[in-house]
């Protein structure tokens, strides 16, 4: 069994990745600004909305990125 993978799924598998780690910076960021700011605060709120977006967005692009997409050419080998 052959691994065909086309150049936009592993661009679509790279690019869920890099939403997952777009994900982690707005963790990481609504860590270090709550020091200052409140859970009940709209930029915080807006944060934690972000970050489940780019981790919802990332698990649809790896999957898309890992599936085995058949080929939907027709051949013309008949005629």
């Amino acid at each position: 069994m052959k691994n065909n993978k086309k150049a936009w799924q592993i661009f679509v598998y790279y690019l869920g990745i890099s939403s997952f780690m777009s994900s982690i910076a707005c963790l990481a960021t609504l860590y270090f600004m709550m020091d200052g700011l409140n859970v009940k605060n709209t930029i915080s709120a807006s944060i934690m909305a972000s970050s489940f977006f780019f981790a919802s967005v990332g698990v649809v692009l790896i999957t898309i990125g890992k599936c085995n997409i058949p080929s939907f050419k027709v051949d013309n080998a008949d005629t």
